[in-house]
């Protein structure tokens, strides 16, 4: 069975919107859990508009989940999160005003800092991922820096481009080949990861916006147990 991180930061973003103390984080977390996912993603934007330092330290310190932390190369978060220790780590673009992360790493462009900053991480005992298109010369490029695990741009396959199945398919199959642990995720909702599971080597999927959108209605306990008897 595929396993379910799923990525709260848009709890945490109902109770910014009023700076007020609920939606609490741990309970959110609680309910992911009591829900059957495999784990809890939030994003650590430099802006800071949503998940804040001090949920990442309670959902390390009350939540037993592991936990996966997706952030930018800016050396305060890098630092904090060297600091912290969370389970995993995915690296991924960010661009300021950025409504969601717009596309893949571009791993050519960040080689440099790729080198230096994987291996602190998992020096310090994170598993590392990183945010990619599915084009095979990417995921080598990937192997390559020492990443554990990539996760897969889904956004072209969630906006039924046309190829964009196959694309992620070849993709998996190539990096599970040399080595990667295979996830996926962007834009998946209830409509359309049954079909993903059809890709075998895909292990897990990070998956936020569509279970919070659906925990509105039935709660995030229902809302994530709904997901995860799909991936089933």
């Amino acid at each position: 069975m595929v396993r379910l991180s799923v990525n709260i930061d848009h709890t945490a973003t109902v109770r910014e919107l009023r700076r007020t103390p609920y939606p609490d984080i741990i309970e959110v977390a609680n309910c992911v859990k009591r829900g059957g996912a495999y784990g809890i993603t939030v994003h650590l934007r430099i802006d800071r508009r949503h998940i804040k330092e001090t949920d990442i330290e309670r959902l390390l310190k009350e939540v037993d989940l592991p936990l996966n932390v997706e952030l930018s190369m800016a050396p305060d978060i890098l630092e904090f999160i060297l600091q912290k220790r969370p389970h995993s780590v995915c690296l991924v673009p960010e661009r300021p005003g950025e409504v969601t992360t717009e596309g893949g790493l571009n791993v050519f462009k960040t080689e440099a800092q790729l080198k230096e900053v994987i291996p602190e991480f998992k020096a310090k005992g994170m598993r590392v991922t990183l945010f990619v298109e599915p084009d095979p010369t990417v995921l080598e490029k990937a192997k390559a820096l020492g990443a554990d695990a990539v996760e897969l741009n889904t956004a072209h396959y969630s906006e039924n481009k046309p190829g964009a199945f196959d694309k992620l398919k070849a993709a998996a199959s190539f990096g599970k080949s040399i080595g990667l642990e295979i996830h996926a995720g962007h834009g998946l909702h209830y409509g359309n990861v049954s079909k993903l599971c059809e890709i075998t080597e895909i292990e897990e999927l990070s998956i936020g916006h569509s279970i919070v959108a659906r925990a509105i209605i039935v709660g995030m306990e229902q809302a994530t147990r709904e997901m995860v008897e799909l991936l089933r």
